[in-house]
């Protein structure tokens, strides 16, 4: 509940393998949505199937808990034809993954789909980096870029909401 009125926010970030980017911004997305009263539903999926059921990398944990965000308890899992209905929202963390997720979608599905950077005024269309094959330094700054645009999205989203009851 926003404002008294229900929401019906759903957000899904989605990544390659769903170990990195996109559950850092699951986690970073619960805890700027806490902060600031918006209710919604976050999970964060993978366009590929390598890591299924499997944690986030340890570097992306530590990074997360480094900042008070626990993203122990996630499991990395595929996008699936399901999340384009479930899900208001589809954010990517980069222009592959978004072609990957648009390339998935049904004709009638409902989610908006969107980058995690669309949100930041000059970014729109920007990637978040991947971090995966670099060191402790690059799941900073992919942290630090992921709450830039989870931010956004939430102050974005509690705007649209306070519109709509008006």
């Amino acid at each position: 509940m926003l404002g008294g009125v229900d929401q019906d926010i759903s957000v899904l970030f989605v990544c390659l393998g769903n170990i990195c980017r996109s559950p850092m911004a699951e986690g970073a997305f619960r805890a700027a949505a806490a902060r600031s009263g918006l209710t919604a539903c976050v999970e964060s999926a993978g366009t590929a199937s390598y890591h299924i059921g499997h944690q986030p990398d340890p570097r992306a944990i530590a990074i997360a808990s480094r900042h008070g965000v626990d993203i122990t308890g996630q499991a990395a899992r595929q996008l699936t034809h399901h999340d384009f209905y479930r899900f208001s929202h589809i954010i990517a963390l980069d222009r592959a993954n978004l072609e990957g997720v648009r390339a998935r979608a049904p004709r009638d599905g409902t989610a908006q789909l969107s980058l995690l950077l669309d949100a930041v005024e000059g970014l729109q269309g920007e990637p978040v980096p991947d971090p995966y094959h670099g060191d402790v330094a690059a799941f900073e700054t992919a942290w630090s870029t992921i709450n830039l645009g989870v931010d956004a999205w939430v102050a974005r989203l509690i705007r649209e909401g306070t519109d709509l009851a008006v």
